[in-house]
């Protein structure tokens, strides 16, 4: 995690140096506060990153005299395909409509679908096929 802390590091320095020039060039409130966010995000990654990385043991990716063997072994559980997400998706998709249509009736209904479908996602994995 070493080199991401240094990547986001580097981005976190060309963002503290870009704002400024942004609201010096441009003279833009919004524009500069944006950069601004965006060097203060950086920056609370970079720290994470660099807090943990000195806390554990170097990776394979980190080492430079590991082999491409070291990296072998389970890399972690992926799910398998789901139709959960895209059914969260639709039921955000009909809350938005409503709220944009001021039809407040049909908000309830997108919330009553979102949270079916979130029920749906996060319950996936203990029942049917891929339950543990």
């Amino acid at each position: 995690m070493k080199v991401e802390a240094w990547i986001f590091g580097i981005t976190t320095a060309f963002f503290v140096v870009v704002s400024p020039a942004y609201w010096l060039i441009a003279g833009d409130w919004t524009g500069t506060s944006a950069l601004v966010m965006t060097t203060l995000l950086a920056a609370m990654v970079t720290l994470y990153l660099g807090f943990h990385a000195a806390k554990m043991e170097p990776r394979p990716e980190d080492r430079k005299d590991a082999e491409i063997a070291d990296g072998a072994g389970e890399l972690g559980f992926f799910p398998p395909y789901s139709w959960w997400p895209l059914w969260c998706a639709g039921a955000l998709a009909v809350i938005v409509y409503a709220v944009a249509m001021a039809a407040w009736w049909l908000v309830i209904i997108g919330f009553g679908l979102g949270a079916l479908a979130l029920s749906g996602f996060v319950f996936e994995y203990y029942r049917g096929e891929h339950a543990h």
